[in-house]
């Protein structure tokens, strides 16, 4: 099996993903689209697709956005795994025919996550009811018709969602290690952004959400391949 994930900064990489990819033996790429040139790294054959999270909006008029958003539709339409993180969930809720706006507040820092009664039921959240898990956005999006609702915080509604059995959009940042966090900080704070108004502790709940992260990527790579061994050759493309 092999996985393209899809980048769209320097700072914005797999994280904690990797290596569970790694461990489950699934195969894995960067396809940086926003690059010039692009790298694309065989999108079109992967067996499953990564979104991961960005400073950009799913709104945006931007050739690499709209690409991308052509690349979902065509990953959902075979019947291909769709992980989105952050600016990835808001993509495939916007490829599903959903809005993107922005949130009431701006979620940036460890902030609690609640899942509802359906998660319970769900293949990658099953036995979770509230975790602290790490957030940095300022837009949300509306639940794409058809999807379950799996998780909520506070701040923002829809955290988590599942569209069909192989489409998920994960709001909160689960996959980021204290390094990344600490890049972003460093980041905001030299592009001139403002979006950090107090200082951000990278380890404050770091060991309990990476043994969250490997558990439910874990559970996510072992449904992935599954479902790409039981998909239709035909339903490739």
């Amino acid at each position: 099996m092999r996985v393209v994930a899809f980048r769209h900064g320097p700072w914005d990489g797999l994280g904690l993903i990797a290596g569970v990819l790694d461990n489950h033996g699934i195969a894995w790429a960067y396809a940086d689209l926003y690059s010039a040139p692009a790298r694309e790294n065989g999108i079109e054959d992967a067996d499953a697709l990564i979104l991961l999270g960005g400073s950009m909006s799913a709104n945006d008029d931007l050739p690499f956005i709209h690409r991308e958003i052509e690349y979902i539709h065509s990953a959902v339409h075979s019947r291909k795994p769709v992980l989105g993180i952050c600016l990835g969930a808001q993509l495939i809720a916007k490829a599903l025919g959903s809005k993107v706006y922005p949130n009431g507040k701006k979620e940036i820092g460890w902030e609690p996550v609640t899942f509802d009664a359906s998660a319970q039921n769900d293949a990658l959240f099953h036995g979770h009811h509230s975790e602290m898990i790490f957030h940095w956005h300022g837009e949300t999006f509306d639940l794409p018709q058809g999807a379950e609702l799996l998780a909520s915080s506070s701040a923002c509604r829809n955290q988590a969602f599942r569209f069909g059995d192989r489409v998920y959009g994960l709001q909160f940042h689960l996959e980021v290690t204290p390094v990344m966090i600490s890049q972003w900080c460093q980041e905001d704070e030299a592009c001139g952004k403002g979006e950090v108004t107090q200082a951000i502790d990278s380890l404050a709940n770091s060991a309990r959400a990476t043994e969250v992260a490997q558990l439910i990527f874990g559970r996510w790579c072992a449904l992935a391949k599954a479902q790409t061994h039981s998909r239709p050759c035909s339903s490739s493309g």
